[in-house]
């Protein structure tokens, strides 16, 4: 949005701070301690130990995040230094904290909020926009937990959330601050061009042999053919146990009748509703006066009042008011409690008296009933194999994984052995560098780093044999070798002199272009006559083709109270650019009443994450850290 916020530091550190915090919408913050090893700590926060694993998901996720940001704009190098490594400790850090400050400020989530929380876990939904308990379920399978340890997570999560939310709403922007931004924001400047085009000098270059060797020289890594190789893998998982397992029908009959109401579908009711809302800590003379209001509504229902009209035009549900105070089919525990006691204690057509909940008073009218009903055996009979193969599989993976580990480590020079016992197919790969192969996906287990590490050790080139098995995490195992290595080496003088004199010619070429600008702007700083510039056209902040960031950054920091007045801009690869600034057009009333609302909204952001970061400063700073910033540097090559 401007510039201050564009090279804002801060605001990269908060980034990097919100973009870990989705991990905890899957992993849950208890999960965290039980799903890492404690295999190297990179910090400790009072008790609580951030493992090396913990840190390398983290990066990992980085990676990604900012890969799907920028697109091919991104380059991994940004998080391969040690400033960044130290923002996502930074990050991990700040999640340990602010879930202390949460359970040390007692911060209660409502059951009604975590309801909606968990059914807006991607993939819950099915294609009726109803939530699919079974999803539900087997997505807990999947990680191993009960729905009781689920959402205990998901409630500490919530509460985690709430602080930042709860800090971001005590910020103000004054307005004169918001009109003075439009102002800059929106304003727009009048130039001429002069261009002094790099190709245009090209013919003026014509570089010897020896300029082109010390260019090759200078620039040797640009020549590089990065060490690669060529890998055979095998990768073991909890699926691969699982699919081995046989299920008998009567084993599966057997667990049909054990878990007969899993299979069920719960009686589900549709209603309308009108309500009178009751805001939380309202007096108790708020509430008599909307117990009123409620009761005020029952009596023209009782006289005849058309219960949708009236839902529209009295309810203050902002969801249903607008569909007559239609609810849609609901089951029981989908409700709070009073006001599933009422509707499931209605008949179909029947109107409830007033019912009082934690938002206030409803009056609720039945208007359909599903009952509820069983799913025979056949119909379920895969899903419950799946399940019971993934109960089995929990179990035997450690013993497989024993074995594997056993079969790779002994019969080293092959992984054949290993294949064979399992089933599985030896994979390969070729190209395959130190940071892993972009032909695969990131999260790949070829890809990870502690496997790769192991790969491009010394002794696993030397002797191509097994690499030991590398536990990637979500119970999966991989061994790989190196079947042929390529070190990395220079590409000779003689095979790529023609891309040399390419470049070198092209960079003479935009010093010249650079000279012949600066020379020309000093000119006509000193009073000569400003020929060959273009039309005058209007330019805004935002960069384009023809007005890329330099031109821009020249064109709108120039002085402007004494026009016009040239300056100068490096378009790098493409010349030089003068531009003359013959005025300065700022933005009419109307024009800021239209942005004022987006400009607001838009500081009113930078103004939160702000507030947000100092407060994180603040906790960590109360909080007893140790942080050992020597096992970052290679974590993710472990």
């Amino acid at each position: 949005m401007f510039d201050t916020v564009r090279k804002h530091q801060r605001l990269m550190q908060f980034l990097l701070l919100v973009l870990i915090f989705p991990a905890f919408a899957f992993f849950g913050i208890q999960g965290y301690d039980q799903f890492f090893s404690d295999d190297g700590t990179v910090a400790t926060v009072g008790a609580s130990k951030i493992s090396r694993q913990e840190y390398e998901l983290a990066h990992r996720r980085q990676i990604e995040q900012l890969r799907q940001m920028l697109g091919e704009r991104f380059d991994s190098s940004m998080l391969d230094n040690d400033a960044a490594r130290a923002q996502i400790l930074d990050g991990l850090i700040a999640q340990r904290v602010l879930l202390a400050e949460a359970i040390d400020k007692r911060i209660a989530v409502p059951d009604d909020q975590l309801r909606r929380a968990i059914a807006a876990i991607p993939g819950l939904v099915g294609s009726d926009g109803k939530f699919d308990i079974d999803r539900y379920r087997q997505l807990l399978r999947s990680q191993g937990k009960s729905e009781q340890m689920f959402e205990s997570e998901m409630r500490g999560d919530l509460a985690l959330q709430a602080l930042p939310e709860a800090i971001s709403q005590t910020t103000f922007v004054p307005a004169s601050l918001v009109d003075r931004m439009i102002a800059l924001g929106e304003q727009t400047r009048e130039v001429r061009e002069l261009l002094f085009r790099t190709d245009d000098y090209a013919a003026k270059v014509n570089p010897g042999d020896e300029q082109l060797l010390a260019y090759y020289e200078r620039n040797a890594q640009a020549f590089e053919v990065p060490e690669n190789a060529r890998v055979e893998y095998l990768v073991l998982s909890g699926d691969t146990v699982a699919r081995q397992i046989e299920v008998s029908e009567q084993d599966a009959r057997s667990y049909y009748e054990q878990n007969k109401a899993r299979y069920g579908t719960p009686e589900e009711r549709r209603a309308s509703h009108i309500l009178v809302k009751v805001e939380p800590g309202a007096s108790e003379a708020q509430k008599n006066a909307a117990r009123a209001r409620a009761d005020e509504l029952l009596a023209k229902l009782k006289a005849g009042a058309d219960f949708a009209a009236l839902a529209r035009a009295e309810s203050q549900d902002p969801g249903s008011a607008a569909s007559g105070g239609d609810l849609g089919f609901f089951t029981r525990d989908t409700m709070v409690k009073p006001f599933a006691d009422a509707a499931f204690a209605l008949k179909e057509g029947e109107t409830s008296g007033v019912v009082e909940s934690e938002f206030g008073f409803h009056i609720i009218r039945l208007t359909a009933i599903k009952p509820a009903a069983q799913r025979d055996f056949e119909s379920v009979r895969a899903s419950i194999e799946a399940e019971i193969r993934a109960q089995k599989a929990a179990s035997r993976f450690a013993e497989a994984a024993e074995t594997f580990s056993n079969l790779v480590y002994e019969q080293a020079d092959s992984l054949a052995p290993a294949a064979q016992r399992f089933g599985l197919q030896v994979q390969s790969a070729d190209e395959v560098g130190r940071s892993g192969t972009s032909k695969l996906p990131r999260e790949h287990p070829l890809n990870n780093p502690r496997l790769l590490a192991t790969l491009f050790s010394a002794d696993s080139i030397a002797s191509k044999r097994n690499t030991e098995a590398v536990d990637v995490g979500g119970n999966t195992l991989i061994s790989a070798r190196i079947v042929e290595h390529h070190p990395a080496r220079r590409k000779p003088f003689e095979t790529v002199k023609a891309q040399v004199r390419q470049l070198v010619a092209h960079e003479e070429a935009h010093k010249l272009a650079v000279q012949a600008g600066e020379a020309r702007l000093k000119a006509l700083r000193a009073g000569e006559a400003p020929t060959g510039l273009s039309a005058p056209r209007t330019v805004t902040r935002a960069p384009s083709d023809a007005m890329p960031r330099a031109a821009i950054d020249a064109v709108f920091g120039a002085a402007s109270e004494s026009l016009p007045v040239f300056v100068g801009a490096d378009l790098g690869e493409r010349g030089y650019a003068i531009y003359q600034l013959t005025k300065v057009n700022l933005p009419d009333a109307a024009q800021v009443a239209q942005r004022r609302d987006t400009y607001r909204q838009q500081l009113q952001q930078v103004y939160a994450q702000q507030a947000l970061g100092d407060y994180v400063e603040s906790v960590k700073a109360r909080a007893k850290i140790v942080r050992h910033p020597e096992r970052l540097a290679g974590a993710e090559s472990r």
